[in-house]
């Protein structure tokens, strides 16, 4: 008996043997006691994990319900807007945006150093096309220009060719043009040129007629425009300016890249007030190799398959409240074309002495360049509409020719198909309640005139009856009744009102805070939502 009396003392580790020693039954027991041990740990995990998500949820809800109790739908949508990670809570990042237009303060630009350029480098040649604007294209010319001052037109009038007809650039300066960090995958796009416009610089100065210095990837785009005229800049007054670029093919080595320019020039000098000159975008595309050390080929021009494809503006005075005229035109041809690929400026042969670029006979030495073969690429339609779509955030909502749009209806915001726009108040406005189009006025006319198709005629009338020169927004009842419309310049009038002048809230709380032109616009869709009821609910 004495031998079975365990007389370790207390406190002390007992024999490592003390578990041969136990009896099979207790063996027993603790092993069924380990694995039921072991299937409740793993029976609690899960349910744990439920009672953290039911907790989570129900919180989300709470803080929903008392999110729209103080701040109202509306209140409610727009905050929702600025929540990226929808947990009903803006951390310092997501509250970012607003303390920087609250405070006008916003983080310093940045600015790449200028890029030392290799003199033994590639170099490439470009030459400069132009043909006038076409004077008969602009509205005022069908009143012979009458109340408009030839002094106003000067600039216009004797612009006749490029400034500079040829320039040759090194190819390392197109290093500009190459994607960042994380956007090397086939339609990414990026911003090459950032827009700097927000709520409360609403508009760059009118009066002005000297660019800026360019800084950073400013000063090619500068170089690249300076060709056309002297006084290019490159960043537009008026939203969406500056450049976006995106990757429309993909090899090895090499790079296709289309991009999107928003630029203007002024071509008014003093004495004379200032004349701007908007072409409505400058595309193009440029293949180069990965590293910029090539450039295979570049292009950029103004498109021309349009019948209006230029804004311009004048002043009849110095100030910036002074008066205004407006017109469109036709510009036939504005465009950069390399006259071949990008070639070494100092030769070396295989013993590595430098060579003469010219061969026997002074004629210069004849480049091969091996074919490139892509291994992936997008069509150049579905890359430029990538490019418009970053410009243009509205433009996810698809935008449908005239003659279809009447028999759509709108999706509700909720469908799949439109989950991954981003959160916007004005893209959650055009796809919950509206059919988006648009029409030149030509383009109504002919509709107008079809007697085969009277209904469709007869919207078309009453489109045209609501139209003032330039542009009309309109808002129409699915019969053709126009309930809502502004002209494209009381818009931009609205757009381009200093905070200080504008009557109300000084603040418009658009998602993002892009620019003026969104919460304007906002504004615009639900006030044509308001007419529209009494007809809709009659």
């Amino acid at each position: 008996m004495a031998a079975d009396v365990d007389k370790t003392p207390a406190g002390e580790p007992k024999d490592d043997h003390d578990e041969d020693r136990a009896t099979p039954s207790s063996r027993r027991a603790r092993s069924r006691f380990k694995q039921l041990s072991s299937l409740f740990l793993i029976a609690a995990v899960p349910l744990f994990g439920f009672c953290i998500k039911y907790y989570q949820d129900t919180q989300l809800v709470k803080r929903h319900e008392a999110g729209l109790k103080a701040l109202g739908a509306d209140g409610l949508f727009f905050f929702s807007s600025l929540d990226t990670d929808h947990d009903l809570y803006l951390s310092p990042e997501e509250f970012k945006p607003i303390a920087e237009k609250l405070t006008g303060v916003g983080p310093p630009p940045e600015f790449e150093e200028d890029i030392p350029h290799d003199p033994n480098g590639e170099t490439l040649t470009l030459h400069a096309k132009m043909q006038p604007l076409l004077l008969e294209s602009m509205t005022k010319s069908k009143d012979g220009f009458l109340g408009v001052s030839h002094s106003s037109l000067s600039g216009l009038r004797s612009w006749k060719r490029p400034a500079v007809p040829s320039s040759t650039f090194y190819a390392s300066q197109f290093k500009v043009f190459l994607p960042p960090s994380g956007k090397s995958a086939l339609g990414d796009t990026w911003w090459i040129i950032p827009s700097e416009l927000n709520i409360f610089t609403g508009y760059l100065p009118n009066n002005r007629y000297h660019p800026p210095t360019p800084r950073g990837k400013e000063v090619l785009i500068h170089s690249l425009l300076s060709m056309f005229h002297p006084r290019p800049f490159v960043k537009s007054r008026f939203a969406p300016q500056g450049a976006v670029a995106c990757i429309r093919a993909a090899s090895d080595f090499y790079y296709d890249i289309v991009f999107r320019i928003h630029a203007e020039f002024q071509l008014n000098d003093v004495p004379g007030f200032p004349f701007w000159f908007t072409p409505g975008q400058f595309a193009g595309n440029i293949i180069l190799s990965k590293d910029a050390s090539h450039v295979r080929e570049f292009h950029l021009y103004v498109p021309n398959d349009k019948s209006l494809n230029v804004d311009m503006e004048w002043l009849y005075g110095a100030s910036e409240s002074s008066n205004m005229e407006v017109d469109i035109g036709y510009l036939p041809q504005m465009e950069l074309r390399a006259e071949g690929p990008s070639t070494p400026s100092v030769i070396y042969d295989e013993q590595g002495n430098m060579i003469d670029s010219r061969g026997e006979g002074g004629e210069p030495i004849q480049f091969v360049f091996e074919e490139i073969v892509w291994s992936a690429q997008l069509s150049r339609e579905e890359a430029s509409g990538h490019l418009e779509v970053t410009m243009y955030p509205f433009k996810k909502v698809p935008y449908l020719p005239f003659s279809e749009a009447f028999s759509k209806t709108p999706k509700n915001g909720n469908n799949k198909e439109y989950e991954q726009l981003e959160h916007s108040p004005v893209l959650a406005l055009l796809n919950q309640s509206f059919i988006s189009s648009w029409s030149l006025v030509k383009e109504l006319e002919d509709l107008q005139g079809d007697k085969k198709n009277l209904d469709l005629s007869k919207k078309a009338r009453l489109h045209l009856e609501e139209y003032t020169f330039p542009v009309e927004m309109m808002v129409a009842l699915p019969n053709g009744t126009v309930v809502h419309h502004i002209n494209a310049n009381n818009f931009l009038d609205q757009t381009s009102m200093k905070p200080e002048e504008e009557e109300g809230p000084a603040i418009s709380f658009s998602a993002g805070f892009e620019d003026p032109s969104t919460s304007t616009y906002i504004r615009f869709l639900q006030e044509g939502l308001e007419k529209a009821r009494p007809y809709l609910e009659s």
